[in-house]
């Protein structure tokens, strides 16, 4: 069972759009994404927003910026 993950991100951000597009793959097969709009929060906007969209794990707290593609979110997951 693949970790659950947020994605950090905000609307109208168009790499954000690709990412959560890219995962849907993931999602299909079981993996379990929060979508995380970090305007909600003045600290996730000073921490991420430079960096989004930030995929992050719930379990361990690790965090892959983008740019990522399908084979470095396998290696994050693992």
């Amino acid at each position: 069972m693949p970790p659950e993950c947020q994605l950090l991100g905000t609307l109208g951000c168009h790499l954000c759009e690709v990412a959560e597009a890219m995962l849907m793959e993931f999602v299909e097969h079981g993996l379990l994404v929060e979508l995380v709009d970090i305007a909600e929060n003045e600290d996730w906007v000073e921490k991420y927003g430079l960096r989004i969209p930030v995929l992050k794990r719930f379990d361990n707290g690790a965090e892959l910026d983008w740019p990522f593609d399908a084979d470095q979110v396998v290696g994050f997951l693992r």
